[in-house]
């Protein structure tokens, strides 16, 4: 709770992860990936409860088995591959209604701490915000960003923009990490996307903003979290 307002907390978990199968569950340093999201949440100083939302017995039992509530099994219409990301949180809201806020947690990123989540909420009342995203700073400019035209020839993704020789040079860009995502819950339900032109940012590093999507995501990730034992 902050300032009288309730927070749910929402980490979405299906059991049919394509690039690394059942990655939710797949040990990283140790523990299951989605272990490392669970403890983050269960510190975090305004969750008031803290759910996994998945269509998957193994996943729900190890949730519970750190700290998690499984109030509901996903339909399995909310957990096919071209499921929207909000699909999820929507259903969440419906099935628990009455928090002021809700909070996404993607298990996909295990180096993001409570006070990132803590933080990100902060900024929503701070800032008196409906939404708050974390996102960190993008690796190369877009300047130097090109797509292919269909003879593979580079076209530039900002063809109006003039080219930037040295990164020094280039104004700051940022992109979503996909650590924490946090929304009003009633204008989320209108809006039905945490992104729009009233949503502030929450500026995390780089050592905590890595997105596991592929086995080497998890070789790295690994390696980050051991350094920070």
């Amino acid at each position: 709770m902050i300032n009288g307002k309730t927070v749910l907390a929402v980490i979405p978990a299906r059991g049919g992860s394509k690039g690394v199968p059942r990655k939710n569950i797949k040990l990283l340093a140790g523990k299951p990936l989605i272990a490392w999201t669970i403890e983050a949440a269960k510190q975090s100083a305004y969750l008031d409860r803290v759910v996994v939302s998945t269509d998957d017995e193994e996943i729900a039992s190890v949730a519970k088995n750190y700290g998690a509530e499984i109030p509901f099994l996903r339909p399995p219409e909310l957990a096919q591959d071209d499921t929207p990301g909000i699909g999820p949180v929507l259903h969440a809201l419906e099935s628990l209604p009455s928090y002021n806020y809700v909070v996404l947690l993607q298990p996909t990123s295990p180096l993001r701490e409570s006070q990132d989540i803590d933080r990100c909420i902060e900024v929503c009342r701070e800032r008196e915000v409906q939404a708050c995203v974390s996102v960190t700073l993008a690796d190369k400019p877009p300047q130097w960003m090109y797509h292919l035209d269909g003879k593979s020839r580079l076209q530039p993704l900002l063809p109006k923009q003039p080219f930037v020789a040295r990164r020094q040079e280039a104004p700051d860009v940022y992109v979503l990490n996909g650590a924490v995502y946090v929304a009003q819950s009633e204008w989320l339900k209108h809006s039905r996307t945490f992104l729009t032109d009233v949503t502030a940012a929450y500026i995390m590093p780089k050592d905590r903003s890595l997105d596991i999507d592929s086995e080497i995501d998890f070789l790295v990730a690994a390696e980050l979290q051991k350094s920070r034992v």
